[in-house]
Formats: C-alpha cells, sequence, structure tokens
C-alpha cells in the first residue's frame, strides 16, 4: 500500500530542525485528535472492543496498585513527618495541613503517580504498538475495514489514563489519612477542623486545576508514547520520554500559574 502523508498510520520520519519539530508535533496533535475522536464515541465501548479495554485497564492498573500504595504510603509518611515536626518546631502547626495538601497531594502525587505509569506500563505499549506496525498487523486491520488506532492504541491510551487517575486518587486519600494521624493521632474529634482546613486549601479553582492537571499529566503520559510508535527512529524510546517530560513539564508550569499568580 503507497504511503499517504495523510494517513496517520504512516511511520513519521526521524528529520532534524526547527521545521522538522514542528511538523512532528502537527503529526502528534494529528494522531492525538484521531484518538480522543474515538475515545469520544460509545461504539468504541462496545462488544469485543469493551472487552480488549477491560483488559488493557486490568493489566495497566491492577498488577502493580497494591505495592504502590505501599510505596507511596511510605514516601507520604517521611514526607508528612518531616513537615509536621517543623511546623511544629518554628510554631506553626497551624499550617502544617496546607503544607501537606499543597506540596504532596496537590504537586508530588500527580507527578509522580504520572511517571509510575510512564515507566512501568505506556512505553512498554508504544514498544508494543511499535512492532505490531512492523508486523503488518495494522495494515491486516485496515484490509479488514477496521481502524488499528480504535482496535490497537485506543484501549492501550485509555488504560495509561486510567492508571493514572487511580493512583493519584489512592495516593491522595493515603496522604490525607496520613496527615490527619500524624497530627492528631487515633481520635475523631479532630476530623471538623482538618476537613475545614483541607477544604480551604482545595477551593474551586484549585480543585478544577487540579483535576485538569491530573487529566493533563495522564493524557500526555498514554499519548506520547503512543505516537512514538509511528516514528521511524532508532531511539523511539528516548524521544518519547524527552517530548513526555517536555508536555508534563508544561501542564505543571500552566497549573502553577493557575494556582499561584
Amino acid at each position: 500500500m503507497s504511503a499517504d502523508r495523510r494517513d496517520p498510520l504512516v511511520a513519521i520520519p526521524a528529520r532534524r530542525g526547527p521545521l522538522a519539530a514542528l511538523a512532528h508535533w502537527g503529526e502528534w496533535l494529528r494522531l492525538t485528535g484521531r484518538v480522543l475522536a474515538w475515545a469520544c464515541m460509545a461504539s468504541s465501548y462496545r462488544g469485543a472492543r469493551w472487552h480488549a479495554l477491560a483488559e488493557q485497564l486490568v493489566a495497566a492498573a491492577v498488577p502493580a496498585v497494591w505495592w504502590y500504595a505501599v510505596l507511596s504510603a511510605l514516601f507520604g509518611q517521611v514526607l508528612i513527618r518531616i513537615v509536621v515536626v517543623t511546623a511544629i518546631s518554628y510554631g506553626l502547626t497551624q499550617y502544617a495541613v496546607e503544607m501537606v495538601v499543597r506540596v504532596l497531594v496537590l504537586e508530588l502525587i500527580p507527578l509522580t503517580a504520572a511517571l509510575f505509569v510512564l515507566l512501568r506500563v505506556t512505553v512498554g505499549h508504544g514498544r508494543v504498538l511499535q512492532a505490531l506496525r512492523d508486523g503488518g498487523t495494522f495494515d491486516a486491520l485496515r484490509r479488514a475495514g477496521q481502524d488499528p488506532l480504535r482496535e490497537l492504541a485506543l484501549p492501550r491510551v485509555l488504560s495509561g489514563v486510567f492508571a493514572t487517575l487511580l493512583l493519584v486518587m489512592l495516593s491522595a486519600v493515603l496522604a490525607l489519612v496520613l496527615a490527619y494521624l500524624n497530627l492528631y493521632g487515633f481520635t475523631p474529634w479532630a476530623l471538623a477542623p482538618y476537613t475545614r482546613a483541607v477544604g480551604h486549601v482545595f477551593s474551586p479553582a484549585v480543585a478544577l486545576i487540579f483535576v485538569l492537571k491530573t487529566l493533563g499529566f495522564a493524557l500526555a503520559i498514554s499519548l506520547v508514547p503512543m505516537v512514538a510508535a509511528f516514528e521511524s527512529s532508532p531511539q523511539g524510546d528516548v524521544r518519547a520520554l524527552v517530548r513526555t517530560a517536555a508536555v508534563l513539564l508544561l501542564v505543571e508550569l500552566l497549573s502553577l500559574i493557575g494556582n499561584y499568580y
């Protein structure tokens, strides 16, 4: 089959220079738009497609969720203890909850979960898609009248997004519970002031930015490695990591501007 430049399944040539970089990001946006369009269609979640998606969701999230929760709890406990002890030593106990929530929950947890899913799940998805493309599976699906992006890429992208959101939610709950226990112990009588302090940090604007940032991280670590599968370059994984880091940095900068400026 002849290579058409408008065909989103043709390998993106590895070129250098500013114009080549712009062309690559243009291809990335085009492929991203195609996948997101399929994700918004109800037919992508029916019949055999739903079973394929469910398999990817389970494979991406379930095997690591328990030991990631343990590691997240250990890391959170160390950081929370440092913040609490420091706040108490300077007589700033009333600000300890806000510091924990802003530093750990708002900033570190979404980034840590996104990087974990990137290295454990979505880089591997990019390799699998590249192997399927090189092995002729994409062409076989197209001859059968199916879109490989919808049948093969979409379930992997959604599984990366799901795994990231699940780990962020789990880590955030653990961090809030650990913060309460470190500050007040096992008493239930401090729940009211604690929830007020947390709610004061999570204003509507901050909560919206937190949700958008988490979703942006999840999409970045799921979509950028997927696009690397269509790039004819021997350094596909390295390029995918660098470009994913650039997108994550951009999302983080935008969230910081929205929260603190």
